[in-house]
């Protein structure tokens, strides 16, 4: 192994043999040269240090045992920022900047005249959610919880190198925010909290349940128990009118949307699905009083 494009057979070979992404080598390898993809790409005949061929193999191997890509170079894209990650909290994922986008078209319509939105992130984990909504809109006055002092730890390290003002809470979910009241309602509340059954831990790919989290996974004996304690605690805080946005598994939209409706009778609920007819997030707008 010399050359660039050497270095990427190889790993495609590999990675494909070992059961994971083939594409994977290309981004480690971007990762280690520091450069763009049309960079890259335009210097296949780049000949590799043995210091950069060490290192290369060394996180392609790691990545064939099941460690993750991000969590080897150290960060995630999201919503055209990058933010730092490691074991301690959840990669963002490209399903959840939908879950922000529909929170911005909504709070556009529900709020226009507002000069300051109280919004709360439940389970902020690496703060992408938090810290994005901070940065994209001016009037948004964000609040950030985690139960992991580990997790919060990145997420503040995030949000010091975007320059976003967030304020940070450890605590069990709605918890601190309820400490806090007098402050001021919830005008948006968001969280990605953890739906996966139990059940279906097992079956998820290694590269999810052996290195991420896994108090950012397991949702309970059907994937529903922090939804339940979060619309259950939420009414108290919430002004009106006001938005709920949670990003939920495939398949629990129906009884998401349910447990909103019985605790808001008079919200609007909507269930929305991606491309693949999944249903992914559900948003309520409760209304003025």
């Amino acid at each position: 192994m010399k050359f660039v494009y050497e270095a990427l057979n190889w790993a495609s070979s590999f990675l494909k043999e070992a059961g994971r992404d083939e594409n994977a080598g290309e981004l480690l390898l971007r990762h280690h040269l520091n450069m763009e993809r049309a960079t890259l790409l335009s210097n296949l005949r780049l000949v590799l240090s043995e210091e950069q061929k060490e290192i290369f193999i060394h996180d392609v191997e790691k990545h064939g045992e099941g460690v993750p890509v991000q969590y080897l170079i150290g960060y995630e894209e999201f919503y055209g920022r990058r933010f730092k990650v490691n074991k301690e909290v959840l990669i963002p994922r490209p399903e959840t900047e939908e879950l922000v986008e529909g929170i911005l078209t909504r709070a556009k319509r529900m709020f226009a005249d507002q000069k300051e939105i109280n919004v709360v992130d439940i389970g902020t984990g690496s703060g992408a959610i938090a810290i994005t909504l901070a940065l994209e809109k001016a009037e948004f006055k964000v609040s950030a919880v985690d139960i992991a002092e580990e997790s919060l730890q990145i997420a503040k390290e995030n949000a010091r190198a975007l320059q976003a003002n967030v304020e940070f809470l450890h605590g069990d979910l709605l918890e601190p925010i309820a400490n806090k009241a007098e402050e001021g309602k919830i005008d948006i509340l968001v969280s990605n909290p953890p739906y996966i059954p139990d059940w279906e831990i097992e079956t998820l790919s290694p590269v999810v349940k052996d290195y991420e989290p896994m108090r950012a996974l397991a949702g309970g004996s059907d994937g529903l128990d922090f939804y339940r304690r979060l619309i259950s605690d939420m009414q108290e805080l919430l002004n009106t009118p006001a938005l709920i946005a949670f990003e939920i598994g495939a398949g629990q939209g129906e009884d998401v949307q349910n447990l909103l409706k019985q605790a808001l009778p008079y919200a609007k609920v909507e269930v929305v699905y991606d491309i693949n007819g999944k249903d992914r997030m559900v948003f309520a707008e409760t209304k003025e009083d």
